[in-house]
């Protein structure tokens, strides 16, 4: 059994407790917060072994692994206080806000072996996994562009401060939503070279971004627009979407379906013809154990379980590796909105320079 602790007790890292809890090759042996509360029902209901002191619960509880569901300004302390215990660890998104912070974890889980994991969890979803073996079957031949999207009714007036809403603690719209479908364009297609037209607006949140759009650049010429926006009411929950046109067709999935249009010149993958071809997320999903929320939230828990009794540090999906490229993406995008959009001389633009250098900002 994997002893294992749930660090961070909001609502998904409740989730996460509920679903680990369950697993049939896992033992809960502690939980920690800050609300007593929560603790005290926990420990009342399930007898475990409670903590409000992170460093506390590390010397007292014997552990092999700990899910961190903290807000997003804790995760490097925390995750490097795990590592440096020896610890697997499985992190929710987005890994760090500064990607200092996340190059030395990314070193440390390296050097130590321990399985390391971020919950980037639409990478377990059917659909997008499909557009995965699509994408590296080359059915629909070079892609030349990406529209990846995400709209959803998180902030929709003006409200009081929370940790999700500071640039400093949660990171507004771009690391706690954007971050979803820039993830998935690294996965797909690696990290881009440059980004460009990067907006980053506000429309209720007084402190950060509620909504963002912007262009990202490949080395091999394709490009990637994002568009996102978690002020948007018509949308009854969170909803992402990824578009791929390529030489042969095109590719559009969200996490009910993968749609597939196919040309008579493409290479055909087994079970798919020209024209058009639908996959249901319902298909090409494995059950779970515990089901809540959608079966991706448990699988890729199991998968970090897995990854801890066969030894598979270096071989994750979801690596702190892969989810630091996404902040790399994520910084890169910050830089370019700072620097404004270029205007016609005598023009300006509220709270932008007049003068931008460049197309776009550079990778270094």
């Amino acid at each position: 059994m994997i002893k294992l602790a749930v660090v961070g007790l909001g609502k998904m890292g409740l989730s996460h407790h509920a679903m680990i809890h369950a697993h049939p090759r896992v033992e809960v042996a502690a939980v920690c917060d800050a609300t007593g509360y929560v603790l005290d029902v926990l420990n009342k209901y399930t007898g475990v072994r409670t903590y409000t002191d992170f460093d506390a619960m590390l010397a007292e509880v014997p552990l092999d692994a700990v899910i961190i569901a903290t807000p997003s300004s804790m995760h490097a302390t925390m995750v490097n206080a795990a590592l440096a215990k020896g610890l697997h660890v499985f992190c929710e998104k987005p890994f760090c806000l500064d990607t200092k912070d996340g190059e030395q974890a990314t070193r440390t889980a390296t050097e130590k072996g321990l399985v390391n994991q971020v919950g980037y969890h639409y990478r377990f979803v059917g659909a997008f996994q499909e557009v995965k073996r699509l994408l590296d079957a080359n059915a629909i031949g070079q892609v030349t562009h990406v529209l990846a999207e995400a709209y959803g009714p998180v902030v929709l007036k003006p409200k009081g401060s929370s940790w999700r809403t500071q640039r400093s603690e949660g990171g507004g719209c771009l690391y706690d939503y954007a971050a979803h479908p820039l993830n998935l364009v690294n996965w797909y297609f690696g990290a881009p070279k440059g980004v460009g037209g990067t907006v980053l607006n506000k429309i209720f949140s007084k402190e950060t971004d509620d909504e963002v759009f912007g262009t990202l650049y490949f080395a091999d010429g394709k490009s990637a627009q994002i568009s996102v926006n978690w002020s948007d009411e018509s949308y009854r929950k969170m909803s992402t979407k990824i578009s791929i046109w390529g030489t042969a067709g095109r590719i559009t999935a969200d996490r009910q379906e993968c749609q597939v249009y196919l040309r008579d010149t493409a290479a055909l993958p087994a079970g798919y013809q020209p024209g058009w071809n639908s996959r249901y997320t319902t298909d090409l999903t494995e059950p779970v154990w515990f089901y809540l929320r959608g079966e991706e939230y448990s699988a890729q828990l199991d998968y970090f379980v897995t990854c801890i009794e066969e030894n598979r540090a270096h071989d994750n999906v979801n690596s702190f590796e892969s989810a630091l490229a996404t902040d790399k993406v994520i910084s890169m995008m910050i830089a370019d909105a700072e620097k404004g959009a270029s205007v016609l001389d005598g023009d300006a633009l509220p709270d932008a320079p007049k003068k931008k250098k460049g197309l776009f900002a550079a990778l270094r």
